[in-house]
């Protein structure tokens, strides 16, 4: 994969846009013809703004997000997956200067967040499947001895020891033991 942000798609700025907006106002439960007389642009430049179409303005999206009750950064941020993962002896590191001590920042926690801690033992066998949490909860898993698939259902990943998954927990999910004895930290963080 090339390295430079210049072989990036151009289109892809404003697919981004696209999407964001599409979600945003299908979430404020607005019609185009609602969100573009409160943001005060016309309905056929939202249109086209959601169709990936057009060259907005830093106006057009501020007026956009303020008309959608969201910070400007919710309408032109890249996607980000829904599943995150770290492999072992990846992610920042920092040193201790005094002791033979490594720190991997694997997720800061933001504000106001609540978190549960779990060590956990999971054997072969059936996968654990769960329910969703109450809606905001994030899984932060990290792997400690054996092998795991976990995850969102249909998004899950296979991890090995040292390797650090977040994901959604308010959606199902599932759990499966891929070797014996395999265990892994559980961080359940509440918003």
């Amino acid at each position: 994969m090339p390295d430079d942000a210049t072989s990036l798609p151009s289109r892809l700025p404003l697919d981004w846009i696209a999407a964001s907006l599409r979600r945003e106002r299908t979430r404020a439960g607005l019609s185009l013809s609602e969100l573009a007389k409160r943001a005060g642009i016309a309905k056929s430049t939202l249109s086209q703004l959601e169709a990936a179409g057009g060259n907005p303005s830093m106006e057009t999206i501020w007026a956009l997000a303020v008309a959608l009750g969201v910070p400007f950064s919710v309408l032109v941020e890249p996607p980000v997956s829904s599943v995150q993962v770290i492999r072992a002896g990846e992610g920042p590191q920092v040193t201790s200067e005094r002791a033979s001590f490594v720190g991997t920042l694997l997720a800061a926690c933001p504000p106001g967040a609540r978190r549960d801690i779990y060590r956990m033992r999971a054997e072969p066998g059936p996968a654990r499947e769960s329910e969703p949490h109450i809606p905001g909860t994030v899984e932060h898993l990290v792997v400690s001895t054996g092998r795991m698939k976990a995850g969102p259902r249909g998004e899950s990943v296979e991890l090995g020891p040292g390797d650090y998954m977040a994901y959604r927990g308010d959606v199902p999910h599932t759990y499966e033991a891929l070797e014996p004895g395999t265990t892994f930290v559980l961080i359940m963080q509440h918003v």
